[in-house]
């Protein structure tokens, strides 16, 4: 349900496992866009999970792609919940969804910012509602968060902890409700503190995420190339919606930056190919971007720490 990023990663792979999905969105473009992705998956899946030719036509064959919801839902089992991390279009889709659903089919929302018993009542079925948060790249960050409310079942848990085993995932019981789970509790400053950085000028995104990846070792990026990978939508969602509730200025600034520099751009990350990096070659990926440079460096280098410094310093 939501044909974003990650709607579209959990849809593939869940695919690729074995089951049946259909991939709903209210937009075709939408829809379109998920489509191109998974042509994208297809190759990557050769790459990074050694996907034969066979694996990649029996993970087509199991997908359909829908834009009636009547149609998409009618005999599902599962329902992941993956639109925009705004409360009112959660609400919306799953209060248009309920009519539809079969009696026992089980309802799980991909949120990690908002909680699930936020939109229990609206699912008309709270105990069959519990969350299952992912991780964007699902193939390799293969962790899956499950968050009850006071409603959920316990069966409901045991079967959302066991299709997220069957597909290949390390199942994260989250013993209190909590907005950011446990990924984003940190995951969602260390972006923010990282934009906030951008920002405010005091240092490009490459040198931010360069500062990352050497003091973390063997990270393959750096926060602000996650935010390509995460999408430019749902950065700005989070930023934005937190902001306001928490009256956060510099989280607003932040917001306005990725709307300004991405978003009114069309720039949404690895989805269009484009966000802080250029891909499928960004530049944190190239062998030399953590290694120290020719010394004719040094005089342009120098020219960027005057620039920005005090008066006087």
């Amino acid at each position: 349900m939501g044909a974003g990023v990650l709607g579209g990663q959990i849809a593939w792979h869940s695919a690729f496992k074995g089951k049946d999905v259909v991939v709903y969105d209210l937009h075709q473009k939408a829809i379109d866009n998920c489509r191109a992705a998974h042509e994208m998956y297809a190759d990557i899946y050769r790459v990074d999970v050694a996907a034969t030719d066979e694996d990649i036509a029996k993970t087509r064959k199991r997908l359909t792609y829908s834009t009636n919801i009547s149609e998409a839902v009618q005999h599902a089992d599962l329902v992941i919940e993956a639109v925009s991390e705004r409360p009112d279009v959660k609400t919306s889709v799953y209060e248009t969804m309920a009519p539809h659903l079969p009696e026992h089919t089980l309802i799980a929302t991909n949120s990690s910012t908002l909680l699930p018993q936020d939109f229990a009542a609206a699912t008309g079925r709270p105990e069959k509602y519990c969350a299952m948060h992912f991780a964007n790249l699902i193939w390799k960050l293969n962790a899956v968060e499950i968050m009850a409310h006071p409603e959920t079942a316990r069966d409901t848990l045991i079967a959302a902890t066991e299709f997220g085993i069957e597909i290949g995932m390390v199942p994260v019981p989250i013993q209190k409700q909590q907005n950011g789970y446990a990924i984003n509790t940190w995951l969602v400053p260390l972006l923010n503190a990282a934009q906030t950085l951008v920002t405010n000028d005091v240092a490009t995104a490459e040198d931010v995420d360069r500062t990352y990846m050497i003091v973390n070792r063997g990270c393959s990026m750096g926060p602000l190339g996650l935010m390509d990978v995460v999408g430019m939508t749902t950065v700005f969602n989070v930023l934005d919606h937190w902001g306001h509730v928490n009256n956060d200025e510099q989280m607003l600034r932040n917001a306005h930056y990725i709307e300004k520099n991405f978003l009114d751009q069309g720039l949404l990350g690895l989805q269009t190919g484009r966000g802080y990096y250029n891909y499928p070659d960004p530049a944190y990926g190239a062998d030399d971007f953590l290694s120290p440079p020719d010394i004719s460096a040094a005089s342009d280098i120098a020219d960027k720490a005057l620039l920005l410094a005090p008066v006087g310093q």
